[in-house]
């Protein structure tokens, strides 16, 4: 699990605005070799650039992950298999939904379409609770009608054909079975999970509660797009062009993010 902790940024003066194309292929190529090693993204982005102060370059990169949703994309379609995740870690000495007292933790929401053994797209969403109505809106969302579902055995999920979808329900295996070889019953979103959670560790060493959305919008557009590079390059700037512009204090509080 990736630690949840809150970026410290100061308010900075106003700087010329960088090379925008170059921060794109930046953001979508990664960094060269000398800045690989720097522990903050937006620190190697600002040394790359040339940029005044931090703030701007943190600035850039959100604006950037603002603009990886496209409202109108394709919902999921065929097989899907969904599951959920704790991004953050778990509480100590609690189970379960009262993992949501206090919600030091972020609840997420992951669904991955099946390709025959192999992963196709995916959708992540910050979710309040495991309640049925939320759970269905999240599918409702991102998931089209007729697709079979497959999940857990989460109670939740309950009603599912109902609302026009398949439902495939099996009981996960215990963690410890798990760890022994015993294969999960949703194998493609967890690893997806997975993946989810060593990029965050490896590429941010930890986000804010707050902006933990932004961050699942960049890993689902960098994972859709990642036989394209170049195609989400221009996606990327396609996308930025519609846009309205965000403020500095409107980002650095996360208040154009919905609340889960």
């Amino acid at each position: 699990m990736c630690r949840l902790s809150v970026p410290s940024l100061s308010d900075g003066g106003d700087d010329p605005a960088p090379d925008e194309d170059s921060a794109d292929r930046l953001v979508l190529g990664g960094l060269p070799d000398e800045h690989r090693q720097t522990r903050s993204v937006g620190l190697a982005v600002q040394r790359q650039l040339g940029l005044g102060n931090y703030e701007t370059a943190w600035m850039m990169l959100h604006k950037f992950r603002r603009a990886m949703v496209n409202v109108s994309r394709e919902a999921l379609r065929g097989e899907v298999e969904v599951d959920d995740t704790w991004i953050g870690g778990t509480q100590a000495g609690l189970r379960g939904s009262r993992q949501l007292k206090g919600r030091k933790a972020a609840l997420v929401l992951v669904a991955v379409e099946k390709r025959g053994q192999a992963t196709g797209r995916v959708c992540m969403e910050v979710i309040p609770d495991f309640k049925a109505a939320t759970l269905l809106g999240f599918l409702k969302k991102h998931v089209s009608p007729g697709a079979k579902i497959y999940t857990d055995g989460l109670k939740s999920y309950v009603g599912l054909e109902e609302e026009g979808y398949g439902h495939v329900s099996r009981i996960q295996p215990s963690r410890a079975e798990l760890r022994k070889g015993t294969k999960s019953v949703v194998p493609l979103a967890d690893r997806a999970i997975g993946n989810l959670q060593q990029w965050l560790i490896g590429t941010y060493h930890g986000v804010s509660k707050e902006q933990l959305q932004v961050y699942l919008d960049e890993f689902v557009f960098r994972h859709n797009r990642r036989k394209q590079p170049m195609a989400a390059f221009q996606t990327l700037l396609g996308l930025g062009t519609t846009k309205a512009p965000t403020p500095y204090q409107q980002i650095r509080g996360a208040a154009d993010i919905p609340k889960p």
